[in-house]
């Protein structure tokens, strides 16, 4: 009897191909968005729902809900329980059919979009949500600015149609005029308010029937064509045809659907509902999977990283102190860009060089978490943060890859934290430090070394008072707050050497931030240009970006 050695030839039998073939097919599955919106357009509620729909809870309740009734997931701060607001963005994920969707919950609050901000370095996709009876408001406006700026692209949901609402025309024209965006209208509303009905799906040409679901459920959705009989039985004849004549004229003068122009960030897709209700959630959710754009590539040191490269590669874009209060835990959320993440792998500090094993990566729901054996690019990570990550910091394995730094934004409001009970320096020591790492807020000091208490820097007073609330809840440390008279913060991108060079300066405070680099604090816009005007060589920005190999300055 002889033995023949056969050899397999198709692509299975090699390990490099098959493992392009498997990172590939997880890439395909996955989808990355982040929420913005203005605080009270109905963000929470619209994450829930989706949550719901996902099958990760089985239950959404309101977010000032009853003692009864459970509290949102992705608010799990005490203070976010207690005011009914998003104060701090969270990561949830996941599945939905043969979906892995990564959902970025950020803060509606204008005091913290500076996290917004971080959150959006990280995010494939933006949702924006709109109040069908408000429209634009002032943070989605600034929050699109961002969105822009990345080139990401916008899908938007105007909520609440089932309340009084402006006219639907006139939304998309505010949206096109304002933002400069195209607008192309996926479903379209029958009615508002009282007589909000339900939507016209555009593509189907099929009428999905409003229905109120019983509270935090799954609502049914019923679908007819518009030449089903029924149909005049359940809804009235001059709200369908004052929403047919609308989308006649969306036919003939509006945009036409472009999946690139969506992809570039040129055109948004409009979808109407109510989160409230989960109407409209299932249908959002499923023309999401179809139209969104899936891993992107990322700008490095070295150009573009395709998300099928290889090698396994990421970045820091948020760190967060204390989720879970009994461990005192410290945790740094990666965004995977590349390659495959594995328990336990080794990899590169791209900032400070060291080799890093990641023993205990997990995966974030929320304040809930459990370990995870590997992830793929589109997906976050929580990793343990002994003090060694900063915000965006990279992560790689085999050729050194290092990605673009997330700038921090000119704050408006500053006072003083002074600590008066001198035995708890330590403690306080500790807390503004981990609480600077993790970008709750930005710290300043005085250029007079004998004055060593912290300047708080924010965008909004309420950033100011969560300081202080965790600084006493989670630290134990009572602080006073001491108001400075600025409100506009300057970086000088000269350095020092530039401010020596210029001499003396007036109408102005020079303090430094963590990383020793000079800040020019005035009391007014007035002021700046002042002396924007009487030292014209002088380079000022309003923008700082990350220092990277640079350790911050410590208390």
């Amino acid at each position: 009897m002889i033995l023949v050695n056969s050899v397999d030839n198709s692509p299975s039998s090699n390990p490099d191909e098959a493992f392009a073939t498997a990172l590939a097919e997880a890439v395909e599955r996955r989808r990355n968005f982040a929420i913005i919106s203005h605080p009270d357009a109905g963000k929470t509620t619209l994450t829930e729902k989706l949550l719901l729909y996902g099958g990760a809870i089985q239950q959404a309740g309101a977010v000032k809900a009853r003692g009864e009734q459970r509290k949102v997931t992705s608010d799990w701060m005490d203070l976010e329980k207690q005011r009914g607001i998003s104060i701090t963005s969270t990561v949830l994920q996941f599945d939905y059919r043969d979906n892995t969707i990564n959902l970025l919950d950020t803060p509606g609050h204008q005091d913290f979009s500076e996290d917004t901000y971080r959150t959006l370095a990280a995010a494939d996709n933006a949702v924006m949500l709109e109040d069908a009876a408000k429209g634009l408001e002032p943070q989605t406006r600034k929050l699109f600015e961002v969105c822009r700026m990345r080139e990401i692209p916008i899908f938007t949901f105007i909520n609440k149609m089932d309340r009084p609402c402006q006219e639907p025309l006139s939304l998309l024209d505010e949206i096109e005029a304002e933002l400069g965006l195209s607008t192309w209208a996926v479903n379209w509303p029958i009615g508002s308010g009282e007589q909000f009905r339900g939507v016209i799906d555009r593509r189907s040409r099929e009428v999905v029937l409003f229905g109120r679901a019983e509270r935090g459920r799954q609502s049914s959705e019923r679908h007819l064509k518009l030449d089903d009989p029924k149909l005049k039985d359940l809804v009235e004849d001059d709200l369908l045809e004052k929403a047919l004549e609308e989308i006649e004229l969306l036919e003939v003068a509006g945009a036409e659907m472009d999946l690139n122009k969506i992809h570039a960030g040129e055109l948004t897709p409009i979808f109407f509902g109510s989160a409230m209700t989960n109407f409209g959630v299932r249908p959002f959710l499923d023309a999401f999977l179809c139209m969104a754009k899936g891993p992107i590539a990322r700008n490095s040191s070295d150009g573009p990283v395709d998300p099928l490269h290889p090698n396994f590669s990421g970045f820091v874009f948020k760190l967060q102190a204390n989720m879970d209060p009994r461990h005192r835990d410290r945790v740094a959320f990666v965004r995977v860009c590349s390659g495959r993440f594995e328990k336990d792998m080794t990899v590169s500090h791209a900032r400070t060089g060291k080799t890093i094993r990641l023993s205990r990566p997990q995966k974030i729901f929320g304040q809930d978490r459990a370990v995870v054996d590997d992830a793929y690019p589109g997906d976050v990570i929580g990793l343990n943060n002994p003090g060694m990550f900063s915000i965006g910091d990279t992560l790689y394995s085999g050729q050194r890859v290092e990605y673009e730094g997330i700038p921090c934004f000119s704050p408006e409001i500053f006072s003083w934290l002074r600590n008066p009970n001198p035995s708890a320096f330590k403690n306080f020591r500790k807390g503004v430090n981990e609480l600077r790492e993790e970008g709750a807020v930005q710290i300043l000091y005085d250029t007079d070394q004998s004055k060593r208490d912290p300047i708080l820097a924010a965008v909004g007073q309420l950033q100011l008072e969560v300081v202080q609330h965790r600084l006493e809840n989670e630290y134990g440390v009572s602080t006073r707050l001491d108001p400075l008279g600025f409100q506009v913060a300057r970086w000088v991108s000269g350095g020092w050497k530039a401010l020596e060079e210029l001499g003396r300066i007036f109408n102005c405070k020079t303090v430094q931030d963590a990383w020793q680099r000079p800040v020019l604090l005035f009391k007014n816009e007035w002021n700046l240009n002042q002396l924007e005007e009487d030292h014209p060589e002088l380079k000022l920005c309003s923008v700082a970006p990350v220092v990277s190999g640079v350790d911050p300055l410590k208390l």
